[in-house]
């Protein structure tokens, strides 16, 4: 495969608009309810194959109900979901998620099986055959923190292959665990609570100059309704973001990685996919869901739109 996805898988059930909880048995209609594959790894993975990128993922779910939707909805869209194990007895990690009219997401969320997902159930060839592979929630599949998973990223790197990551929670206590993977990650993607929480700075900047001495080319940290930025050891950029109307921020980070990888696929630098990716998750946060926007969607399309947004602003 070209990319493999790799690390959480969730079920996300997202309503819209919840404005507010009903009293005891009460009613409150909707216009929408969505199910979707989404996750740091699953999530990634759908948005990836709907761009027209290859990809696979690997990672954990139960053998229950939810377990059979997602491993259908992820094969459904395009993704090679072999590398997903059913593990007996576990619950799939699922979120409930009523989406607030102005694209707020508080969560409702039960952790499952991607807690421990380990080395032993994954394919080492999937890792070292892959051009990218992109670790998404490092910090909550603590099966993983492994020296021996250390030691197959650098192998899989010394052949050629590129490592992304991204992170799920912003739990202060999981950041260290996180951390000690960036010697062997080519790209960084935390958003900014992330980085700050990682480090102790107290700026963004800062916090992506300390990251980046942990081993990374580049990272990209990014900042919601403000865009990312890029670092390198070349210095800093700013990638803003897109003026789109909000509906739901649901998977908009996972989208801005699918778009980058996309980007680097596509022989891009690291400026260009970020826009590349700001680009994806702007159609990801006009929509329900962490794959919305993107169906009949390719690279070429999306940075169509992007363009068509941005056009007559200054270029970074």
């Amino acid at each position: 495969m070209t990319v493999v996805t790799l690390g959480v898988h969730i079920v996300d059930v997202l309503a819209r608009p919840v404005e507010f909880i009903p009293q005891g048995q009460d009613t409150h209609l909707l216009e929408q309810i969505r199910i979707t594959a989404a996750g740091a790894a699953a999530g990634t993975a759908v948005d990836l194959a709907k761009l027209g990128v290859p990809v696979a993922s690997a990672g954990a779910a139960g053998d229950d109900e939810l377990g059979d939707f997602l491993v259908m909805i992820m094969a459904r869209h395009g993704v090679d979901v072999r590398g997903v194990v059913r593990r007996p007895g576990e619950q799939t990690a699922a979120s409930i998620l009523p989406i607030r009219p102005d694209g707020g997401r508080p969560s409702f969320h039960v952790p499952g099986a991607y807690l421990g997902y380990a080395l032993a159930d994954l394919d080492p060839a999937l890792v070292t055959g892959a051009r990218v592979v992109h670790l998404g929630g490092m910090d909550v599949t603590w099966g993983l923190h492994d020296p021996a998973f250390h030691e197959l990223l650098r192998a899989a790197r010394a052949g050629g292959t590129l490592v992304t990551m991204d992170l799920l929670s912003n739990m202060p206590e999981l950041m260290p665990g996180a951390r000690a993977f960036l010697p062997y990650v080519d790209h960084f993607l935390p958003n900014e609570e992330q980085a700050l929480l990682m480090t102790g700075a107290s700026d963004v900047e800062t916090a992506a100059d300390l990251l980046l001495a942990d081993g990374p080319s580049t990272v990209l940290v990014t900042l919601g309704s403000q865009g990312s930025l890029v670092a390198t050891a070349k210095g800093h950029v700013r990638v803003p973001a897109l003026d789109v109307p909000v509906v739901d921020t649901t998977g908009c980070g996972d989208a801005y990685c699918a778009g980058f990888i996309a980007g680097l696929l596509d022989g891009r630098d690291v400026v260009a996919s970020a826009r590349l990716g700001t680009a994806v998750a702007a159609r990801v946060a006009g929509g329900l869901g962490s794959d919305a926007g993107l169906d009949g969607m390719s690279v070429a399309l999306v940075e169509a739109a992007g363009n068509e947004r941005t056009e007559g602003t200054e270029g970074i």
